[in-house]
């Protein structure tokens, strides 16, 4: 099981940064750049969580700390991954920015940021608190959802990117039972594969998109 998932995740962490150098290096225009970058912020975000997982592992060392301050760092780098995605959605398709939906989606964004910063998170504690579980994610999963809707809007419109709103849907389906009920049924834990799977095949339509 470690060395099976220890290796699930590197090959992932590798994935992800080597090919948001490869987009940014290859970048043509804006929005390919923020593809470039949602990669690498999802890839380095990841890292601070991923990589304390591995060492827990495979080392006797206490990482109770790292693993808590890198669901943090992953915490408000999804969340930029996909106001980042926001922004790809808008130069990919050619729309003109409304600026309703642009508020919304900053200041979801925010909100959920700021929420993750309470140190009532306990995250020095590695905790699982149910209650902030919850309250940190209702902003994100109203973000998720605009998102989601934006892309399931264009699906028929680009051969890349038309499913990208399900790619969107399903990790957040897998993600928010981990966040809310890991604390409490460690099982659950198993969830963060299948959204990471989702991850992968987003940043594969990034690069598709671009080789097109």
């Amino acid at each position: 099981m470690k060395y099976g998932e220890s290796s699930f995740d590197i090959l992932y962490l590798l994935f992800a940064i080597i090919s948001g150098c490869i987009i940014l290096k290859r970048a043509k225009g804006m929005t390919e750049k923020y593809m470039g970058i949602a990669a690498l912020v999802l890839g380095c975000g990841d890292a601070f969580h991923l990589i304390p997982r591995v060492l827990n592992y495979f080392t006797n060392a206490d990482m109770t700390v790292y693993l808590g301050i890198g669901k943090l760092i992953t915490s408000v780098t999804m969340t930029a991954f996909y106001y980042l995605l926001y922004r790809v959605w808008l130069g990919h398709y050619n729309e003109k920015e409304n600026k309703t939906v642009t508020e919304w989606i900053i200041c979801m964004s925010v909100i959920r940021v700021v929420l993750c910063l309470f140190p009532q998170n306990g995250w020095l504690q590695n905790s699982s608190d149910v209650t902030w579980g919850v309250i940190r994610n209702v902003p994100f999963v109203i973000l998720g959802a605009i998102i989601c809707h934006l892309f399931f809007r264009k699906r028929s419109e680009d051969k890349n990117f038309r499913l990208m709103w399900l790619y969107t849907l399903l990790s957040f389906a897998f993600y928010i039972p981990v966040a809310v009920g890991a604390g409490l049924v460690p099982m659950l834990g198993m969830l963060m594969l299948p959204k990471t799977v989702c991850y992968i095949l987003m940043i594969v339509a990034f690069l598709k998109a671009q080789s097109k």
